[in-house]
């Protein structure tokens, strides 16, 4: 089991209907488990980013609400942070997929651009 985590910034709108708060929206950094490569859930890196970039940020909004359980007005991604082990079963989970035909460098590249940070 590994610590590799998506880092997110999100923008949470607070519900001033009845009440005023200031401020009204606040970022804060959101940090979702990266599931182990091969298992349900690991290919979270090709279906939400593109570029190093949020690929649909209506979606990311969704779900960083529904994470949140609060309103979200904005979702940027800011990075994969992982172990070299991670990063490892990763490359070597997308060499063995077959919907993948680049290398695991360039898949993770054309999806998270620059934007893996190994740990140690």
């Amino acid at each position: 089991m590994t610590d590799a985590a998506y880092v997110f910034r999100v923008t949470v709108a607070l519900d001033t209907t009845r009440v005023e708060a200031d401020p009204d929206t606040f970022e804060t950094v959101v940090t979702r488990p990266a599931d182990e490569p091969g298992t349900d859930g690991w290919l979270f890196f090709r279906d939400a980013c593109w570029r190093g970039e949020v690929s649909d940020e209506r979606h990311l909004r969704t779900l960083a609400a529904e994470w949140l359980s609060a309103p979200v007005t904005d979702v940027r991604f800011s990075e994969l942070r992982t172990d070299e082990a991670h990063l490892d079963a990763l490359r070597a989970a997308i060499a063995d997929d077959p919907a993948f035909d680049d290398p695991p460098r360039d898949v993770l590249h054309a999806h998270l651009g620059s934007s893996i940070r190994v740990m140690e």
